[in-house]
């Protein structure tokens, strides 16, 4: 599994990603409200991280813009 700084910088690479390719949906996301991992927990971090990343990666795939 990634470590935690390789998923942030993918997560920031996907949501660049987002918002250049559909910025509608770099709208939603920025309106959505985000669940903040507890940082007592590094290995929680990192699957929320994980998580996260895998929810972005599946939306970009999967979005129709309605043009």
């Amino acid at each position: 599994m990634k470590l935690e700084n390789e998923l942030n910088a993918d997560i920031l690479n996907i949501t660049m990603k987002i918002r250049n390719v559909y910025p509608e949906l770099y709208k939603y996301l920025n309106e959505m409200t985000e669940t903040i991992p507890d940082i007592s927990k590094p290995e929680m971090n990192t699957i929320v991280l994980f998580n996260y990343y895998n929810s972005l990666d599946s939306m970009l795939k999967e979005y129709k813009p309605n043009h």
